[in-house]
């Protein structure tokens, strides 16, 4: 749980990360700086692991390169995409709708089972996304305008609700040699995105502010959450570890507020409530049945 707690606290920091670095280095290029330096990491702490490994990996590469590719590349592309469109505050919230998104995923996908407490939870945190994405305007939502930034947050919510089902069938490897060929492929997936960007006029190198971005980014967001988050789930399971990915939402309107400013409007409070509300609601009747199971 503490590795989930901090994962959650680095996670926040990238939403004021993402906005710091708008105008100082282009979207692609920070996801294919990020992986590239995470990569480097990778390879001189879990080269000899990954080694060691490689032949469980190998029959797996082509599942765990999809992992990458949407989980990693796909969505950190559209996370900073989106900070060009949406408040850190709104991006926060909205990371927030990952856990119920990985209950219906575990619903469908393994006939995990959703009761009608955990299906109540999942309504009032998707009301809260629908708050968030019409800036608490009923004629805004009934009119579909939608930001594209918040448009945006969402699939890239889809995508890592999508990763986070997927470890459930990872490897049986160590999680450094997982996590370093995950890294390899992130950084190789991103080089089309970097070049389209630079197809289109739109690369932006780094300037001073933006490598101090990108080195927060790789090193906290990207190299240390990333593996605590792998080896959260690998304790707790992808269920009950997706439901701290509603911490991210109460550290990111903070950060947010204080770091940059930001106004904290009455219906970031209402969306708050319902997407905390709604996942508290889920997890309490969780933790109560698992109460009752040990004994208690």
């Amino acid at each position: 749980m503490l590795l989930l707690v901090l994962t959650t606290l680095m996670w926040s920091g990238n939403a004021v990360a993402s906005q710091l670095a708008v105008g100082h280095v282009s979207p692609m290029v920070v996801v294919f700086l990020r992986w590239a330096i995470v990569a480097a990491l990778m390879s001189m702490i879990a080269w000899g692991e990954l080694v060691a490994s490689w032949k469980a990996i190998r029959p797996h590469l082509h599942s765990v390169s999809l992992m990458a590719a949407f989980g990693f590349s796909g969505f950190n592309g559209l996370f900073y995409l989106a900070a060009h469109n949406t408040t850190a505050l709104n991006m926060g919230i909205l990371q927030g709708s990952i856990p119920m998104i990985v209950v219906l995923g575990a619903y469908f996908l393994y006939g995990a089972r959703v009761t009608l407490v955990q299906f109540i939870g999942i309504l009032l945190t998707l009301l809260g996304v629908f708050v968030v994405a019409s800036q608490g305007s009923l004629a805004v939502l009934l009119n579909l305008h939608i930001n594209p930034g918040d448009a945006l947050m969402l699939i890239a919510a889809v995508f890592y609700a999508g990763y986070t089902l997927a470890l459930r069938n990872r490897p049986k490897v160590p999680a450094l040699a997982f996590f370093a060929v995950m890294a390899y492929v992130a950084a190789l997936v991103s080089i089309p995105m970097l070049a389209i960007e630079y197809s289109q006029e739109t690369l932006v190198w780094p300037s001073f502010q933006g490598w101090l971005v990108i080195l927060y980014i790789a090193i906290c967001p990207s190299f240390l959450a990333q593996i605590f988050y792998i080896r959260g789930v690998e304790l707790i399971g992808p269920n009950r570890a997706g439901v701290f990915v509603n911490l991210v939402p109460v550290f990111a309107s903070a950060m947010a507020i204080i770091l940059l400013g930001e106004v904290f409007a009455f219906y970031h409070g209402l969306a708050l409530a319902l997407v905390l509300g709604g996942i508290w609601i889920a997890e309490k009747f969780a933790w109560e049945k698992q109460f009752k199971k040990a004994g208690g």
